[in-house]
């Protein structure tokens, strides 16, 4: 037995050599005394509201910008709150999660009060961007202070709106999807069809889609699903026919029904491609939703935007295309997350 074989074995009298330990994760490593990021992240938002509170107004007509004070204040209270984790998180056991929270969106923390504060320059403080074309910061606290309940109504409704044209659109192009991938006899008869009429843009058909359907709602409903059914449709044909021929030959060498070869071994492989053509729906989808909202739906976000330009209420539009912002980003979110649910039992066949 060789010298170097004994250190390494401790059965055989040796010590166990200290082997060197792996890089430890960003995320888990030792954070430092301080967290400089933090600190400049309370300093930049700490000059936001010095300057947003102290810096006098251009006056707009015969009155001043609401809530300046208010929104100079909240920018310095959210500065203290951000110096205190970056320099009590080391020491303060109840402070690090929040720490390691707020390291991931450091460089935003830095980055949002600084446009923040060209934004509110540029407006409140010097006018070079002009009323009513352009409008401060705190035009839109105003606004959501006091047209919550509107916005609120319109936001929930194109939820509805949207929610019943992608889950028509999604389950028609599932359906179609599974149906032409499956069957050479189906998709003889849809292929051209769908290959002819699904790459026309749903906005298009929007004269015909008001003629004949009863309500302009309802028309807007079907626009929608329009609009998700081709992208689905076409990935869910995709993967159901780029299944591996070989689990159908095991499945049926057990025994398995043709139902059996659909439902368990055909959609459970295409799931990742249907989730890709859900995702492509619904940026369509968005794309519609806001087009038929404001040529004849009688309310939603799409609507509020029309409403606002028609009165030349700019504030009131830039406030809506936040919400309708949020909103979406929020709907994907969301969709990721039931991916990420679904296909649970794929991982490390699915590159996430």
């Amino acid at each position: 037995m060789t010298t170097s074989q004994s250190a390494l074995d401790p059965g055989l009298g040796g010590q166990p050599s200290a082997a060197p330990l792996p890089h430890a994760p960003a995320a888990t490593r030792n954070p430092g005394p301080v967290w400089t990021t933090g600190i400049l992240a309370a300093l930049a938002w700490a000059a936001f509201g010095a300057l947003t509170w102290q810096w006098p107004n251009q006056a707009v007509g015969f009155s001043d910008w609401a809530y300046t004070a208010e929104l100079g204040i909240a920018a310095l209270a959210g500065a203290a709150s951000l110096a205190l984790v970056a320099l009590a998180g080391p020491r303060a056991r109840a402070a690090q999660r929040p720490l390691a929270a707020l390291r991931t969106a450091g460089p935003w923390l830095v980055a949002l009060p600084v446009a923040l504060s060209a934004w509110e320059v540029l407006t409140a403080k010097t006018a070079i961007l002009p009323t009513p074309f352009f409008a401060p910061p705190q035009a839109l606290i105003e606004v959501y202070a006091d047209d919550w309940r509107r916005l609120g109504e319109s936001a929930l409704n194109t939820l509805k709106l949207l929610g019943l044209g992608v889950a028509y659109g999604g389950l028609a192009g599932f359906l179609v999807g599974v149906s032409i991938g499956w069957s050479r006899r189906i998709g003889y008869w849809v292929h051209p069809v769908l290959r002819v009429l699904g790459p026309l843009p749903s906005t298009a058909l929007l004269p015909l889609a008001f003629y004949f359907f009863p309500s302009s709602y309802s028309a807007a409903v079907f626009l929608i699903a329009l609009a998700t059914a081709f992208p689905v449709a076409v990935l869910t044909w995709s993967g159901v026919a780029g299944v591996n021929k070989s689990y159908y030959d095991v499945a049926r060498t057990l025994g398995a029904s043709g139902w059996f070869l659909v439902l368990r071994v055909a959609i459970p492989a295409a799931l990742p491609q249907v989730f890709v053509g859900l995702f492509m729906g619904l940026g369509a989808s968005f794309s519609v939703l806001v087009t038929a909202e404001m040529m004849g739906v009688k309310s939603g976000l799409g609507w509020y935007l029309t409403w606002a330009q028609g009165w030349a209420s700019y504030v009131n539009m830039y406030a809506a295309l936040i919400v309708m912002a949020l909103l979406f980003s929020g709907v994907i979110t969301l969709l990721f997350a039931a991916r990420d649910r679904v296909l649970s039992w794929q991982k490390g066949t699915v590159k996430w």
